[in-house]
């Protein structure tokens, strides 16, 4: 069993919330392995609730920490968008590694788009049990820049100013950014319910990670103890094309643990959220049953 030894308080500067550390205790409180679901830009933790139910079922005690002074819920953060504004890839890795090194067994790390890349950045800190990189944004030596990731990202590296903004998508940005794969009906949906403003700043940082030495975006692909991973790329995603996701996958093989590559035919970005949501968890699920059993032996 892959075990951790808490080391920092849950309260006080980690600034973890009230909700995350009662799931922490939850966790720890039980036999079960932990899983960690990571969202990514426009997005709240709300999002994972349907696959931590399925997780839940499957016998893993489920988180889902949001990023640091996410509201709680969609309308909520819709009226303030100003706590949305400056943050950094790396303040968010450090909030989330506070977390995870409060739970007594690695926690198995599921994330999507940013949230993908932040899970690699914890494996790479061997710090998962095992993790799934959904559309992942890329990290500092991954190449690929297809024209509709950068027409994806333009609402925001279009004006500099939004490096210190929260940027909110309009309907026709989500659609194409996330919902291009399903009906319009569905994607407004979609974006009345799951939309919300997301910092500019993540994707200046990845716009310069491969030009900056000092970048946060960096994952440690080759960490010894870095555990199985399996990358999901929606075949139709605008947003992380499958050149992105897959770049990433070729650096991540060269590791000597299990690395996985899986595209989900005819799936946008929004693969994670809209109707089709649970096939890819069942993806993810079947990936992890395989890897980290939900329970130790003797349990």
């Amino acid at each position: 069993m892959a075990t951790m030894t808490p080391t920092l308080p849950l309260t006080g500067t980690t600034a973890i919330t009230d909700r995350e550390a009662r799931q922490v205790q939850r966790a720890n409180a039980t036999g079960q392995q932990p899983v960690m679901f990571v969202h990514g830009l426009w997005l709240l933790a709300s999002s994972w609730d349907r696959w931590a139910a399925v997780f839940e079922e499957a016998g893993y005690v489920t988180l889902t920490p949001g990023w640091p002074d996410d509201p709680e819920t969609v309308p909520a953060a819709n009226a303030s968008p100003e706590v949305f504004a400056r943050k950094t890839v790396g303040e968010v890795a450090m909030h989330l590694e506070r977390i995870a090194r409060q739970l007594a067994r690695k926690p198995v790390i599921i994330g999507h788009s940013f949230g993908g890349m932040l899970a690699q950045m914890l494996a790479g800190r061997a710090l998962a049990a095992a993790t799934v990189a959904i559309d992942p944004a890329p990290f500092q030596g991954v190449l690929p820049l297809p024209l509709s990731a950068l027409r994806a990202a333009w609402p925001v590296l279009g004006d500099p100013r939004n490096l210190s903004r929260a940027v909110s998508l309009t309907f026709a940005q989500f659609r194409f950014a996330f919902a291009n794969a399903v009906g319009e009906g569905e994607a407004r949906t979609l974006y009345d319910n799951f939309a919300v403003p997301a910092p500019g700043r993540p994707l200046f940082q990845a716009a310069t990670a491969n030009f900056n030495p000092f970048s946060e975006l960096k994952v440690d692909t080759r960490a010894p103890d870095r555990g199985p991973l399996l990358v999901v790329s929606g075949e139709r995603d605008n947003t992380v094309p499958r050149a992105i996701a897959h770049a990433a996958y070729s650096k991540q093989r060269r590791n000597a643990a299990v690395t996985e590559f899986v595209e989900m035919p005819g799936r946008g970005h929004a693969l994670t959220i809209d109707s089709g949501w649970r096939a890819v968890a069942n993806t993810a699920l079947a990936f992890v049953q395989r890897v980290v059993p939900a329970r130790a032996a003797g349990a």
